[in-house]
């Protein structure tokens, strides 16, 4: 954009009041009814809020908790935060109470915005047990309008409030939109904690403009960008691909009416930049094979004459072959009659830049909708690195990599084969953790602890975790997250634990997938109660078992799946066995499976396992069920 960068978040709202004022800035669907926000009315909103925060307590270097899902007023306690030179501390909606206190032992949180009545009663509760936070705000007023326990007050009372202020003190709007400093925290964000106590990830001001400059010098963001706002509110890529690109690049930001409606509403918005994990891709592609199936018997000889055909023109492309004019006028009549009707359906018709990162993502699946004709693009990055490192261009996209780094983003690798980053989006260091800072970050290069190369055209390839490099019985050296996204390519397969440390061969503990395995199922007139009942079908077992034979196929001797099996239940946050990103617990999982892990080493065709759960009143019970093992064929 023309002019200076703004320095802070703060410094962007105002410059996009002042010279965008009567643009869009927020809409949110309520009642189903678009409401629309300029970006004069966002600045309004949060120095009224802001104005209000300050007479609560809140000061320069406090944490402010957020939770609840994506809301309009959340974000503008956010920014209002940020504005007192203080900063949000957003936390998943569905951590439970009796882990709070670990997400908010940082930044003396005196305050903290919750959207509804859940989001209270857990923060209630958290005071009761650590004192704090003294003031709760929530957004949503159902359930709350009468017999509101002490310190909760509405939002909408205390911009009131702020707004009092503001005219009381005409001079007061311009000094709290002059306070906030490039070096102050924009965010306090966590890390997934998939070896112990998640570590606080402080995000500055100049980091995310940083990173943000150097997404755009690459192309991968663009002024007025129309967004989309459905990602958990503490996960980076929602701070900085949508508050943070929304501010700097003067965006619009529309916000579904809840999680439940995103699919429909995604599809009203149709926006121009669009970011989801490899899971949701997978997912969405599963809705288009469910769907297609169940169509007309036209449509379904159109999709499987038109898709093959795509997808087969798009191998090509990426191996630097174009289609001669036969295949590009097959195509325009794909357009027609198929590839524009399911991007229509999908809400991605102006999805003129399409992201996916924090895994790597199934060949099938990125073929898939680039076909399509929407431009999937991989990216890398970490929360430390405010999410922008690496990313794929068009007309330079891999299979296999992540692209090259961003403008303004050096990347190499150490001699144990560990990446390094440098670049202006990189943390300064952990939250209070001296230890941690002084082992990632060294001479200015941040140690991401992510194993990579860089290939001959200067692409990063990631293959996961350094400390994830583990050697089976025999000495093979591997990495298991590696294995396990290659199998989670498979829409059959939801999670998987692959186990093999100082084991004489690799084993499998799968989790299927409900809705794609149960729609197989039920084409096939396979009866079933339950994920449990489903998982356990000898048909079930055979499709895994291909799944796993197919991935078998390109690994060596040495690193092939033997035997597995498939779980009764999916791995869950609630039970310790991923975190809230969907991220192997390794540790949690090999010791509550550790009678399961046993009879895959050995010979036996089922293992008795007593099940622990949890009801929903809280209390906890065990369920013993017989599992079947199977051998995965040669």
């Amino acid at each position: 954009m023309n002019g200076a960068r703004p320095g802070s978040l703060i410094a962007a709202l105002a410059r996009n009041a002042e010279q965008y004022g009567d643009r869009i800035a927020f809409r949110e669907r309520d009642f189903g009814i678009w409401q629309q926000a300029t970006w004069k009315d966002v600045r309004d909103t949060v120095l009224a809020l802001a104005a209000g925060f300050e007479e609560l307590g809140v000061v320069p270097g406090n944490a402010v908790i957020v939770v609840g899902d994506n809301r309009a007023n959340l974000y503008y306690s956010m920014l209002a935060a940020n504005v007192l030179r203080a900063f949000p501390s957003p936390i998943f909606p569905d951590v439970p109470v009796d882990e709070l206190e670990t997400y908010t032992r940082f930044g003396n949180p005196a305050l903290a915005v919750a959207e509804d009545q859940e989001q209270v009663d857990k923060l209630v509760g958290l005071r009761e047990r650590s004192g704090r936070p003294k003031v709760i705000l929530f957004d949503d007023p159902r359930g709350l309008l009468r017999d509101r326990p002490e310190g909760v007050l509405s939002l909408d009372e205390v911009a009131a409030r702020g707004k009092a202020r503001l005219a009381a003190n005409p001079g007061l709007a311009a000094d709290l939109l002059s306070r906030c400093q490039p070096d102050d925290i924009a965010v306090l964000l966590y890390s997934s904690g998939t070896t112990g106590l998640p570590k606080g990830i402080p995000l500055r001001h100049r980091n995310v403009s940083g990173g943000i400059e150097n997404a755009e010098k690459g192309g991968y963001f663009r002024p007025h960008e129309e967004l989309f706002a459905y990602l958990p509110t503490a996960w980076v890529g929602d701070f900085v691909f949508t508050l943070g690109a929304g501010l700097m690049l003067v965006a619009t930001i529309n916000i579904p009416e809840r999680q439940e409606t995103v699919l429909q509403d995604l599809r009203a918005v149709a926006p121009t930049f669009y970011l989801a994990a490899p899971r949701a891709w997978d997912n969405m592609l599963t809705r288009v094979q469910v769907g297609m199936a169940d169509s007309t018997p036209l449509k379904r000889r159109l999709f499987d004459y038109f898709m093959p055909l795509a997808v087969e023109q798009e191998r090509q492309r990426l191996a630097g072959r174009e289609p001669g004019l036969g295949g590009k006028l097959l195509h325009a009549l794909g357009e027609i009659l198929v590839y524009g009707p399911l991007k229509d359906q999908l809400g991605l018709s102006r999805a003129e830049r399409a992201f996916t990162g924090g895994e790597a993502m199934g060949e099938d699946t990125f073929l898939f909708f680039r076909a399509l004709g929407v431009k999937l693009k991989q990216f890398y990055g970490q929360t430390e690195t405010s999410a922008l490192s690496a990313a794929q261009s068009e007309g330079h996209v891999k299979l296999h990599t992540v692209g090259p780094p961003m403008p303004g983003v050096d990347i190499k690798i150490d001699d144990s084969g560990e990446i390094l980053i440098r670049s202006a989006s990189v943390i300064d260091g952990y939250f209070d953790d001296a230890e941690a800072t002084r082992k990632a970050l060294v001479d200015g290069w941040l140690h991401t602890g992510d194993a990579g190369y860089l290939d001959e055209d200067g692409h990063l390839a990631v293959l996961g975790r350094v400390s994830e490099v583990v050697r089976t019985g025999a000495g093979e050296r591997y990495i298991p997250n590696y294995i396990e996204n290659r199998i989670k390519f498979s829409q059959f397969v939801r999670n998987v634990a692959v186990i093999g440390a100082g084991k004489p061969f690799l084993s499998a503990i799968v989790c299927i997938d409900l809705e794609a395995t149960g729609h197989w199922a039920e084409k096939r007139a396979i009866t079933y109660t339950s994920y449990a009942e489903l998982s356990q079908q000898p048909e079930v077992y055979e499709l895994i078992a291909g799944v796993l034979q197919h991935m078998n196929a390109s690994q060596p001797e040495g690193l092939k799946i033997h035997r597995f099996v498939n779980l009764h239940k999916d791995f869950d946050a609630d039970d310790g066995e991923i975190t809230r990103t969907r991220k192997l617990r390794r540790n949690i999982i090999e010791e509550r499976y550790a009678t399961l892990i046993a009879a895959l080493e050995g010979t036996a065709d089922s293992a008795s396992f007593d099940a622990e759960i949890t009801y929903e009143d809280g209390s906890r019970g065990k369920l013993s069920r017989v599992l079947a093992i199977r051998e995965v064929p040669a």
